[in-house]
C-alpha cells in the first residue's frame, strides 16, 4: 500500500519538466513584458538596421521606386514574425526550457532572414529570406501544436493556426520555384502569387479567432508593441547619428548637417512622446479592434525604420553622391515622419483625445510634407513636432468613463445616497 503523501510536501516536478500550457489570463494583473521577450526583441534591431540600411543604398543610387518595395516586402517578413510570437505568448507564455529554446530557434530564423536581405536587395533573390521566414513560422507551429492540447474551448482556434500557417510554409517554398522568362526570382507571376501569399498570411489570425477567441491581455500587448516602437525609434536615431557624425569630415560647409542631427534628435524624441501619449490598451477592446491595432503598426514600424534610412539619404544629397533630386532625398525624411505620426494617431490617439489634438496632430503631420520646398532645411519638421508635442502635453488623454463617484469631488455616485461631507456616496 502507498504511503499517503505528508501535507506541505513538495509535489513531483512535471513530466520532462515541462510546465502545462494553459491559456494565460487576460486579467492578470502587472504583466509587462518578460526578459525572454525582450531579449528575443534584440534580434529584430539587427534586421531592421540591415533593411533600413540597404533601403538607403537603394534610394541613393537612384532606384526609389524598386527600394521601398523591397524594403516593404522584407520588413514584411520581419514584423509579421515578430507580431505572432507576441500574440501567442500573451495567450499562451510559459516560462520552461522548452519554451525558451524554441524561442532560440525562432531568434536564429531572424538572423537567417537578416542574412537574406541583401540578396533581395542585390538581385532580387528570396531564397535565404525565405528559408529564415518558414523557420520561424515552423516553430510557432510546434507552439501552436503544444498549446491545443491544453486550450479548452480555444483548442479549434490553435489547431486552425496549426493548418493555417503549415499550409503557408509549403506555399512560400513552392513559390520560390516559380519559373519567370528573365530567370529571376521575382516576376510578373511570382509577383502576384506573392500578394496572394502575403493575403493568406494576414487572413490566418482573422479567420482562426472567429473559431474562438484566444486570451489577449491588453496590457501585456500595449506594453510589447512600446518595446518594439522604442527598439525601432533607437536604432533610427543611431543610424541617423553615424549617418550625420561621418559625414562632418567630408563636407565645407557644416549648418546643413548640424540641422540635419538636431532635426533627428527633436523629431525622435518627438514620435516617443507622441507614441506614448495615449493609453494603448484601452485600444485592445474585441478582435476587430485589436485586430487593427495589430496589423496598423506595420505602418507605424516600417515608417519608423524608414526614417533613419531618409536622414542617411539626405547626407549622402549633402554630399553630392546620391542620384536622388535633393527635393526628393528631402521628402525621404518627412515622409516616413508624417507616415508614423498619422499611424499612431489613427490607431490609438484619436479615441482618446479631445477635438484639440484631433485636429492638430494630423494637420502638423500632414504640413511637415511642405518642409522640403522651402530654403531653410528642416526648419518646418521641427517647428510642427515641437507644435504637436505641446499640444499633447496641454491636452491630456481623455479619462475612462467613471460612473461612480469620488465623494471627494462633490459629484454622485452610484446609488444615489448622500455622504457625510455633502456629496452623492457609493454603496459600501
Amino acid at each position: 500500500m502507498a504511503t499517503p503523501t505528508a501535507p506541505g510536501a513538495e509535489k513531483a516536478p512535471p513530466r520532462f519538466r515541462l510546465m502545462p500550457m494553459h491559456p494565460r489570463d487576460p486579467n492578470e494583473p502587472g504583466r509587462a513584458a518578460s526578459s525572454l521577450e525582450l531579449f528575443f526583441d534584440l534580434v529584430f534591431v539587427i534586421a531592421v538596421s540591415i533593411a533600413s540600411a540597404h533601403l538607403r543604398d537603394a534610394v541613393t543610387a537612384g532606384h526609389l521606386g524598386e527600394g521601398v518595395g523591397k524594403y516593404l516586402l522584407v520588413f514584411f517578413a520581419i514584423w509579421w514574425a515578430w507580431m505572432n510570437f507576441t500574440w501567442f505568448a500573451t495567450s499562451f507564455d510559459v516560462d520552461d526550457w522548452a519554451y525558451r529554446v524554441l524561442t532560440i530557434v525562432q531568434m536564429a530564423g531572424v538572423l537567417v532572414l537578416a542574412a537574406g536581405i541583401e540578396p533581395v536587395f542585390a538581385h532580387g533573390d528570396l531564397h535565404l529570406l525565405v528559408a529564415g521566414y518558414v523557420l520561424m513560422r515552423v516553430v510557432m507551429i510546434s507552439q501552436w501544436l503544444r498549446a491545443s492540447r491544453r486550450a479548452g474551448p480555444a483548442r479549434p482556434t490553435t489547431l486552425v493556426y496549426v493548418g493555417g500557417i503549415a499550409v503557408a510554409q509549403v506555399l512560400w517554398v513552392a513559390w520560390l520555384f516559380i519559373p519567370t522568362a528573365s530567370g529571376a526570382v521575382i516576376g510578373t507571376l511570382p509577383t502576384a502569387v506573392l500578394i496572394c501569399l502575403i493575403v493568406f498570411e494576414l487572413a490566418i489570425p482573422v479567420v482562426a479567432e472567429t473559431r474562438g477567441t484566444t486570451p489577449l491581455h491588453p496590457e501585456h500587448i500595449a506594453d510589447r508593441y512600446g518595446c518594439f516602437t522604442i527598439i525601432v525609434i533607437g536604432e533610427s536615431l543611431l543610424a541617423s547619428a553615424n549617418a550625420v557624425f561621418g559625414a562632418f569630415s567630408e563636407v565645407a560647409e557644416l549648418a546643413p548637417l548640424i540641422s540635419l542631427g538636431v532635426l533627428c534628435l527633436i523629431v525622435t524624441a518627438a514620435l516617443w512622446w507622441i507614441y506614448f501619449w495615449p493609453p494603448h490598451h484601452r485600444m485592445l477592446t474585441g478582435l476587430p479592434a485589436a485586430l487593427t491595432y495589430g496589423y496598423g503598426h506595420y505602418l507605424i514600424f516600417a515608417a519608423a525604420g524608414a526614417f533613419s534610412a531618409g536622414v542617411g539619404i539626405e547626407v549622402d544629397s549633402q554630399l553630392g553622391v546620391s542620384a536622388l533630386d535633393p527635393v526628393a532625398a528631402t521628402f525621404t525624411v518627412s515622409v516616413p515622419i508624417v507616415l508614423f505620426v498619422l499611424g499612431v494617431w489613427l490607431l490609438a490617439i484619436r479615441a482618446s483625445a479631445h477635438w484639440v489634438i484631433n485636429l492638430a496632430v494630423p494637420v502638423c503631420a500632414v504640413l511637415v510634407l511642405l518642409d522640403p520646398i522651402i530654403p531653410i532645411p528642416t526648419f518646418l519638421t521641427t517647428l510642427f513636432m515641437i507644435a504637436i508635442v505641446a499640444v499633447l502635453v496641454v491636452c491630456p488623454p481623455k479619462d475612462d468613463p467613471d460612473p461612480g463617484a469620488n465623494p471627494a469631488d462633490g459629484t454622485e455616485a452610484a446609488d444615489g445616497t448622500e455622504a457625510p461631507d455633502g456629496t452623492e456616496a457609493a454603496a459600501g
